[in-house]
């Protein structure tokens, strides 16, 4: 019953983000983008949703930043579902960090000049623009 209702209340946060909560795909890689640990399966995200388990604190933590919700609100219920955190910060990619690492040097080279001339240019204001 106790993981049945994390269901329910994990879906209830994902409905309110605009995902109907029904697809563990989703779900895994919503969340494997934000936890720096080993990615979740998709039959993690499955148990998860299916009420057969409940995700470890580390990673109710995550899922609860994410989702704009408080932990214990997602975990046991408690309280208002509202997140009592001032400002989240934006998470780190970590599947892209991730995919970044798999590569060879070279192009992880390729990919550091790529993100370093986008900052660049998102600094220079643009041609022809009304100030």
């Amino acid at each position: 019953m106790e993981r049945e209702a994390f269901a329910q209340r994990l879906k209830m946060a994902l409905a309110a983000i605009g995902d109907d909560g029904s697809s563990p795909t989703r779900l895994a890689k919503a969340f494997n983008r934000r936890y720096p640990g080993s990615p979740v399966t998709l039959h993690a995200a499955r148990k998860w949703l299916q009420g057969e388990a409940i995700p470890s604190q580390d990673k109710l933590r995550i899922l609860a930043d994410w989702l704009g919700v408080a932990s214990d609100w997602l975990r046991y219920g408690n309280e208002s579902p509202t997140c009592h955190a001032k400002e989240r910060a934006p998470s780190l990619d970590y599947e892209l960090a991730r995919e970044i690492s798999a590569l060879s040097l070279p192009h992880q080279d390729v990919v550091r000049a790529l993100v370093k001339s986008l900052l660049e240019a998102e600094k220079r204001p643009v041609q022809g623009s009304i100030a």
